[in-house]
């Protein structure tokens, strides 16, 4: 079982081998947060490649160390680069992310994930992002949401936490997957284990994309470790980043420039003294 400090050294590893190696990371995301998602990846070590033009796509992929994905702002030409993609990722035993954007307040974007997953390839290394909200109209648990943001009724707390575990569990074991379950506090698991993640803060729910930017940080981690640690690390990391950067700044613009730097910087000792997870034993 992982405590905090074989957790500590395995998100060590895993970061060196990403800076060591600078894998390619494949991006299929929105043009709202594009620039920022490229830069998260160049501060975790990675190289970003924003490619998504659907006669490109398999042909990339199949050079990048990961793939993340993003249903977020979806086009027509989004939609088909996404299902080419992670069709070719899964073949080829590349590593893919998929960020479930909206697919509670919308049944298009939910077709999507229906149609990804019919193609689910056994043993693809595969993660399942979204709030829980997303995550419950996966389970098909939520029938409408307005927008993109988590369902104030849906936020991890005590009272729900049990149930919201047991949820992610059960989409993890039936999509053979890892789930990351994004919010105040982080849910993750793959069926078995389950972490959560109290990193972060009240600033970056203020500015756009920071759910974007865990997902192509933790699609960089991927490149280099397992599936569940690279989900754990990736809010890990990001949560101390938006904590340092909002120790820093006055406001949302001055943070955005403060949280970049403290992700670009952000040391092994860092994470030693402010990691907060909990490992759930149920």
């Amino acid at each position: 079982m992982l405590n905090d400090k074989n957790l500590a050294d395995a998100i060590e590893k895993m970061r060196a081998a990403v800076t060591g190696r600078a894998p390619l990371i494949h991006c299929i995301t929105n043009p709202i947060s594009i620039h920022d998602c490229a830069n998260v990846v160049l501060a975790a070590g990675g190289r970003p490649m924003m490619a998504e033009h659907p006669e490109e796509v398999a042909e990339i992929t199949l050079t990048a160390g990961a793939l993340a994905l993003n249903l977020g702002n979806i086009t027509d030409a989004r939609r088909a680069s996404i299902l080419i993609a992670g069709r070719t990722a899964m073949e080829a035993g590349i590593p893919v992310i998929l960020d479930m954007v909206g697919i509670g307040c919308s049944s298009f974007r939910k077709d999507i994930i229906i149609e990804f997953l019919k193609h689910r390839i056994e043993g693809a290394k595969l993660i399942l992002k979204g709030n829980m909200s997303e995550l419950k109209a996966l389970a098909g648990e939520e029938k409408c949401v307005s927008g993109v943001d988590v369902n104030p009724a849906d936020m991890l707390s005590e009272n729900n936490q049990g149930e919201a575990i047991a949820l992610a569990k059960r989409m993890a074991v039936r999509y053979e997957a890892v789930i990351l379950a994004s919010g105040k506090t982080d849910l993750v698991t793959d069926g078995q284990k389950a972490f959560l993640i109290d990193n972060g803060c009240d600033m970056m729910g203020r500015i756009t994309g920071t759910g974007c930017m865990l997902n192509v940080l933790t699609g960089t981690y991927m490149a280099a470790g397992e599936p569940l640690l690279a989900a754990v690390a990736g809010c890990v990391v990001l949560g101390i980043s938006g904590e340092a950067g909002s120790e820093k700044s006055l406001g949302t613009g001055g943070f955005q420039v403060a949280f970049q730097d403290a992700l670009s910087c952000m040391t092994d000792e860092d994470i030693r003294n402010r990691m907060k997870v909990r490992y759930i034993q149920e």
